[in-house]
């Protein structure tokens, strides 16, 4: 790419020596630097509240990305002009004389602040006040935060209160990383740049969808945090609700970032709410008990390192949503996500309905549904299960059961496939937001969790045990049975 065509900015990251930052941010602007997609000018300062300077700084940077890039992919050259565009600045983020020395760095600078906040979500506002105090802030600044912003509807609209009173709407930019995998974004070309899926995509034709997001790992040291969000905050209300708006909306009328995001807004305001006499029907709330992952005892989550042996907060959440609208009236989508699965996976599974009238052996029967496998991790990819003849001349018409697979990085000899952050700090450069989530969408996304939590709370019944290393509650598969259906690994 030629030098003039890529996004000249400044990009400053509060939460420079953080998890988040030293684990995903930085590799993913290496990569993008590795690639040529960073242009040759940008300059990129780290914020913290630790005193280094910025050799120091540089230091610390290398050590995290000889930990968490591929060593195949460690280029020294690359580190070296890479590390070059770095420069940092201790600070605390509440004093204001502070942000005067941000103000200086980019005293001399014409082109686009990028202000990334790695920071909780509760100081999002007094960053912003400070920022536009010391004059920092102008037309062309946009401002990149994370998600889940609040912890419920009022507190959300707090923040996002707070955000707007010093930045537009065009100017923020809301991560949800999920929506910055490949497959993701493949899925709106699967959907509607081909009539053979896009023809069948309702409930004509789908019987029901699942979404999976699972994990092996346990809290890992996330105690304090996760105790007071649970599954649901923390992976339905963030990442499954996208997930669910991109599989479930109408074609938008273009690829504008306001004319997909409408659509996902009305796929949210169409969720029928989950009212307490639902609850033991539409929802199974779990909490993982001592097992073992990977031959390896692991322990409960009240036994975990800083735990509240008393704890109600949920690690597994199974759900039926349901979609009050023409498209996907009477298609259940069942959504599950738990810690300390058996595997760490993240896929879509459409489940078509069989054809009218069927003529092969009866034995067979339950094949007959093609089902088409959207796998975001590990291996992003997508595979649809046809049924075909099997082979021999004693099998008769027997069918088998068999995928067309696209596996990305095999399809296109890809060494690699992106990173999330990768895709989500490039179109960030460019100024694109339609992979970033508007604020309608977090407030209607809240809205419904919170209606499903104040039902939880008036039920009043805790959390139902799964050892670790299981598929979750032995619940969760009553509430798909139920409807003459399982999960896919059960099927």
């Amino acid at each position: 790419m030629k030098e003039k065509e890529k996004a000249q900015c400044d990009l400053a990251l509060f939460g420079a020596l953080g998890d988040l930052a030293q684990r995903k941010l930085f590799p993913a602007l290496y990569q993008l630097e590795r690639a040529g997609l960073l242009h040759g000018k940008l300059r990129l300062l780290g914020l913290a509240r630790e005193g280094l300077d910025a050799s120091g700084f540089r230091g610390r940077l290398l050590e995290g990305l000889r930990t968490h890039v591929r060593k195949a992919e460690q280029d020294e050259a690359v580190i070296e002009r890479f590390l070059s565009k770095v420069d940092y600045l201790g600070m605390d983020f509440s004093d204001q004389e502070s942000y005067q020395r941000l103000a200086a760095w980019r005293q001399s600078s014409a082109v686009p602040l990028i202000v990334y906040m790695a920071t909780p979500p509760a100081i999002y506002g007094m960053i912003g006040e400070r920022l536009s105090s010391a004059g920092c802030v102008d037309a062309e600044t946009r401002v990149v935060v994370e998600k889940p912003i609040g912890h419920d509807l009022a507190s959300s609209e707090e923040i996002n209160d707070q955000l707007a009173a010093y930045f537009r709407e065009s100017q923020l930019f809301r991560i949800d990383h999920y929506l910055g995998k490949e497959t993701v974004q493949n899925l709106i070309a699967l959907r509607f740049a081909n009539n053979l899926f896009a023809s069948q995509w309702d409930q004509d034709h789908i019987s029901h969808v699942e979404v999976t997001v699972a994990e092996k790992i346990g809290i890992e040291g996330r105690w304090g945090y996760f105790d007071k969000a649970g599954q649901l905050r923390d992976m339905v209300q963030n990442h499954l609700l996208q997930l669910l708006c991109l599989i479930a909306m109408d074609p938008p009328a273009d690829l504008s970032s306001d004319s997909i995001r409408d659509e996902k807004v009305k796929v949210l305001k169409a969720l029928r709410p989950i009212t307490p006499d639902m609850m033991e029907s539409h929802l199974v709330r779990g909490q993982y008990t001592a097992g073992s992952s990977d031959g390896q005892a692991v322990p409960g989550y009240l036994e975990e390192e800083g735990a509240n042996a008393g704890s109600p907060t949920e690690t597994f959440v199974a759900l039926k949503a349901e979609i009050a609208n023409w498209r996907w009236s009477g298609v259940p989508f069942y959504l599950r996500t738990g810690k300390r699965l058996p595997e760490k996976l993240s896929q879509i599974i459409i489940h078509f309905k069989p054809a009218p009238h069927y003529i092969f052996d009866p034995d067979q029967k339950h094949l007959a549904n093609n089902k088409l496998i959207i796998r975001l991790q590990p291996d992003e990819g997508i595979s649809l299960q046809v049924l075909t003849k099997a082979q021999g001349l004693d099998k008769g018409m027997r069918l088998r059961q068999g995928p067309l697979q696209l596996n990305f990085s095999e399809a296109f000899n890809a060494s690699r496939v992106p990173d999330a952050y990768e895709r989500l700090l490039w179109e960030v450069m460019k100024g694109n937001q339609y992979l970033f989530v508007r604020r309608d969408e977090v407030e209607y996304a809240w809205r419904w969790v919170d209606r499903v939590i104040a039902g939880w709370q008036e039920l009043g019944s805790p959390p139902k045990r799964y050892a670790a290393g299981t598929w979750g509650p032995v619940a969760s598969i009553a509430m798909i049975t139920r409807d003459g259906r399982s999960w896919y690994e059960d099927a």
